[in-house]
């Protein structure tokens, strides 16, 4: 099979697309898909410049973290799952290549009126959203939502389950555009953020969850805009790993700071992700209430020119690489 292949940590020009063995027959609990598209990250990037090492028993020289295809080989243990089926999920790595393994757990089925390339720019930004905004974040339908990066996958994923759920919604970027266009998408407040980072004086002590997916820079105006029990849900970390802490702050408006992470989780953690993900969001997929938004699919021999423009952060939205 085909698989877009890091051949040495670095730039772009370091991706191929390579021939390597096709996955053996799946046993156990597995499904082997045959991938139709898959989402490209920023995990991806961080990946191949050789920063964000997958976990053991996946190569570090093959990513990929989303998918959308077809089952084409299924084993005793593997539910409820036949040949045939449109599916879409999350894995660890390895989902940009023409077949992939993974446990029957970590998919669901594609809603009937969606695209591969539609479906493959959902998993990880949906269900990574949904996991921090409403099973860690416990946002209420009447409490207010800040997003920060709002403009990403992960931010306008969040943005319309938010909206779907009846909650105000409070987004950041650092270019105006981007925050007009996700008026399209519902948001009640957008703030350009410059440098250094101001924000917190227009919302503080109003926010109920923060979706914090830039990180270190902007942590000290988080607490700030924080009301009372108000939580931090921290999901990336593009502008630093590193921020002063003020616990007076954390203490007094009694805070819970939460840090989260798909990848690593184990096999009945991210499971039961996909289960969450299946019983709240695919149906909102399924009605049109939310849906997924495509930047640009990229021909998966394309991999170079696909990193070169989501590393431009030009894009609004999700890039997605096409491997039918």
């Amino acid at each position: 099979m085909k698989v877009v292949y890091v051949k040495e940590f670095g730039g772009p020009e370091n991706l191929e697309i390579r021939d390597v063995a096709d996955p053996p027959e799946p046993t156990g609990t597995e499904v082997l898909v045959r991938v139709r598209a898959a989402g490209l990250n920023r995990a991806d990037l961080l990946q191949r410049r050789g920063h964000y090492p997958p976990p053991t028993g996946y190569s570090p020289n093959i990513p990929g973290l989303e998918f959308a295809g077809e089952v084409v080989g299924v084993a005793d243990g593997s539910g409820d799952f036949t040949s045939g089926q449109r599916v879409f999920g999350i894995t660890a790595g390895e989902s940009q290549a023409e077949f992939l393994k993974i446990d029957h757990r970590h998919l669901a089925l594609i809603p009937d009126d969606l695209s591969f390339a539609e479906a493959a720019a959902i998993p990880e930004a949906f269900i990574t959203a949904y996991d921090a905004v409403f099973t860690q974040g416990k946002l209420k339908n009447d409490e207010t939502l800040l997003i920060h990066a709002v403009g990403s996958g992960v931010g306008l994923a969040a943005l319309q389950l938010a909206k779907a759920n009846g909650n105000s919604v409070i987004g950041t970027s650092r270019t105006k555009d981007k925050l007009e266009r996700c008026k399209d998408f519902g948001l009640n407040e957008g703030i350009v953020v410059g440098s250094p980072v101001k924000f917190a004086d227009q919302i503080a002590d109003t926010i109920d969850v923060v979706l914090d997916l830039v990180g270190g820079a902007y942590f000290e105006e988080n607490l700030e805009a924080l009301a009372s029990k108000g939580r931090l849900m921290l999901v990336g970390l593009t502008s630093g790993r590193k921020a002063e802490i003020d616990l007076g702050i954390v203490l007094s408006k009694r805070l819970t700071l939460i840090g989260t992470v798909l990848r690593v989780r184990s096999t009945e953690e991210k499971a039961a992700a996909t289960r969450e993900f299946a019983e709240n969001v695919v149906p909102l997929l399924a009605s049109g209430k939310v849906h997924p938004n495509v930047d640009r699919v990229f021909d998966f021999h394309d991999v170079r020119a696909a990193h070169e423009y989501l590393e431009s952060n030009e894009s609004f939205g999700k890039v997605v690489l096409r491997f039918d």
